[in-house]
């Protein structure tokens, strides 16, 4: 038994870790060690990849690329290969992933139990939406492929259903023709929620995808960096940074503070904002900027941070980001990494997806214990009455009538649960 770190901190509970390494395997190593949930890369940042006091069987081992369709752009992969492989080896073939996070170092399993969105879902959607088939193990070694058009309803039940419903082991994607690597971005300052919202809006038809940096320190006036770009059709362009930089050690205390926070929002806006206009810049640096600082959650300190990210419908989406504001303003809390972005009218294709059509505003806590959590219960309000939603694969502490509120296909979830599959985010929000 041992602990195992959650991306957000460390899970002070032991679980036993059940290593996975062919497919073929998967079935009998499940059903001999039941109360198991699927751990890939640990970056879920709450405890929807935890199972304290249980078993966790890791999928990491599951890492081949088993068939490639180069005509067609399919790929057949394990469900432990990282996002960064794929697009390692395919890019320079001309095909990229469709939807990708903030982060290449999560697997393809992960990516599929969390449906992950990228800054293109009003053009492109989820990363369920370019899943054409899994296979899928339960406890009991039945497996089961499914997909958008074979047994849907288990794939519904699997896309977004964080890891419930079995085993994910193999995998086959529909991936994206690409000219090369590289980007032609944009950098737009801007100094108000309103000028925020008419570049989203403005942006959508003409650029794939669109995110923004927002200070939440500035209050409801809500300075921010809007960035848009669209796949470049360069031929050659630059190369990104070497990587491998990496945070190199805890310290005692979070060096996102009271102290800190303000000059570094400062020093960001008006960096980003000097260096504003039209660059070409590579797929990496611009959809991954955090992946070339290693264990950069070390920077909050032993206790960790949370991430609180929240979805509202676009039509309350100014006044309910505003009173979100205001509450983080009253409260002299504070985030740095503070992101804002619009989905499109895009439905996930899982019955509890997190992407829907409206404002997500994503926000980095240092972990200050009670008062962090009266924080967030003034945030839950916001969100609750503007008919919203929390992000499962961020979360670490939203009440149950919350969850079951903002995803009301849970129902029809259920049913599709396996048994002997558990996790400590399963037990908070569903009691088993």
């Amino acid at each position: 038994m041992r602990p195992v770190q959650s991306w957000g901190r460390l899970s002070a509970d032991l679980h036993e870790v059940v290593r996975l390494e062919h497919p073929s395997t998967v079935p009998s190593q499940v059903k001999a060690c039941p109360s198991g949930l699927a751990f890939g890369n640990g970056r879920s940042y709450g405890d929807v990849g935890l199972n304290p006091g249980g078993v966790l069987w890791t999928t990491t081992g599951l890492d081949h690329l088993i068939a490639w369709d180069a005509a067609n752009g399919r790929l057949q992969c394990e469900a432990g290969v990282l996002l960064r492989d794929i697009q390692r080896v395919l890019v320079p073939q001309g095909w990229m992933l469709p939807v990708t996070p903030g982060t290449q170092l999560i697997t393809v399993g992960g990516a599929i139990a969390n449906d992950v969105h990228g800054k293109n879902h009003h053009a492109l959607g989820s990363f369920g939406d370019h899943v054409r088939r899994l296979w899928l193990v339960r406890t009991d070694g039945q497996l089961i492929e499914c997909g958008p058009d074979l047994q849907p309803d288990w794939f519904a039940a699997t896309v977004g259903g964080m890891g419930l419903t079995g085993v994910v082991v193999k995998v086959e994607l529909q991936l994206r023709r690409v000219t090369g690597p590289w980007m032609d971005t944009e950098t737009l300052p801007y100094g108000s929620l309103d000028e925020f919202f008419s570049l989203a809006d403005n942006s959508e038809a003409g650029w794939e995808h669109t995110v923004s940096w927002i200070d939440c320190l500035a209050g409801e006036a809500a300075r921010g960096i809007f960035m848009r770009a669209n796949l470049s059709q360069a031929g050659i362009g630059p190369q990104p940074r070497g990587g491998g930089r990496r945070m190199p050690f805890t310290p005692p205390l979070s060096l996102v503070n009271r102290l800190s926070l303000r000059p570094f929002n400062w020093a960001y806006y008006h960096l980003k904002r000097q260096g504003a206009g039209r660059a070409l810049v590579h797929y990496e640096p611009f959809n991954y900027p955090l992946d070339n600082l290693l264990e950069w959650n070390r920077m909050y300190g032993p206790r960790g941070f949370y991430q609180y990210q929240s979805v509202v419908p676009r039509t309350v989406g100014p006044d309910a980001t505003k009173a979100m504001l205001r509450e983080i303003a009253l409260s002299g809390e504070g985030s740095f990494l503070a992101v804002l972005k619009t989905f499109g009218d895009r439905p996930s294709p899982g019955l509890l997806g997190f992407p829907r059509a409206g404002v997500t505003l994503a926000l980095d806590f240092p972990n200050r214990g009670e008062r962090t959590m009266r924080l967030f219960e003034r945030l839950d309000a916001v969100v609750r009455e503007a008919g919203g939603a929390l992000y499962p694969a961020k979360d670490a502490r939203m009440p149950r009538d919350m969850f079951e509120a903002g995803y009301p296909r849970l129902p029809e979830f259920l049913p599709f649960r396996d048994p002997g599959i558990s996790s400590a985010m399963s037990r908070r929000l569903m009691g088993s």
